[in-house]
């Protein structure tokens, strides 16, 4: 993924309060979408040091951390360990660069990620496949801010935009709203986030 050499430098300092926060603001809104998913599987993509996806791992049977960056996967199999975690596994993986074909999951979310992958399509594309039929994708991210200017992220998402690409790609149901406001949580600047629900 976009970024990975920077995410592994980061790693073992990543989990600050304001980010523990968010993750936190982020997994709630998430598991509003989480239906009666105690025998499904589940995919933090992008899950970074899991910090959205160790507060829903009790929602679902198992659970798959899927980053790209080694330390940040060391560093969520150290948490998984600590807290003897038994229906969660790692993968230290880019989809970017490969597909992962027997790869499947009722569930994927990703939370704060989409904003650093270049080739949004392609990999919602990638993310479309491994879905099983009729499960949900599941995309928390920051609205659209002119005010964030940046070579490394997108600055956000328009909400339409971005459900006419994934409708194009064929996935089906798509709802999104903005839940949450926050002060200098994007590049040190206030914005707000969304979160995206569709099927396939």
């Amino acid at each position: 993924m976009a970024n990975t050499d920077k995410f592994d430098m980061i790693a073992s300092s990543y989990d600050s309060p304001g980010r523990v926060h968010i993750a936190q603001v982020s997994a709630d809104a998430i598991r509003e979408y989480v239906i009666d998913a105690g025998n499904k599987s589940a995919i933090d993509f992008g899950c970074g040091t899991g910090l959205v996806g160790l507060n829903l791992v009790n929602e679902f049977a198992s659970m798959l951390f899927l980053d790209s960056s080694p330390n940040m996967i060391h560093q969520i199999k150290q948490k998984i360990s600590d807290a003897d975690i038994q229906n969660a596994d790692t993968c230290c993986f880019d989809f970017e660069k490969e597909g992962l074909s027997e790869l499947k999951a009722d569930y994927i979310f990703m939370a704060q990620v989409l904003l650093h992958i270049p080739d949004v399509e392609f990999v919602l594309t990638r993310l479309y496949e491994v879905l099983n039929e009729g499960g949900q994708l599941l995309i928390v991210d920051f609205d659209k801010n002119e005010n964030v200017v940046s070579d490394l992220v997108h600055n956000g998402f328009h909400q339409e935009e971005l459900a006419g690409i994934m409708a194009k790609i064929g996935y089906k149901n798509i709802c999104s709203k903005t839940f949450y406001h926050g002060t200098q949580i994007f590049m040190g600047q206030d914005a707000s986030m969304f979160i995206l629900d569709t099927q396939k």
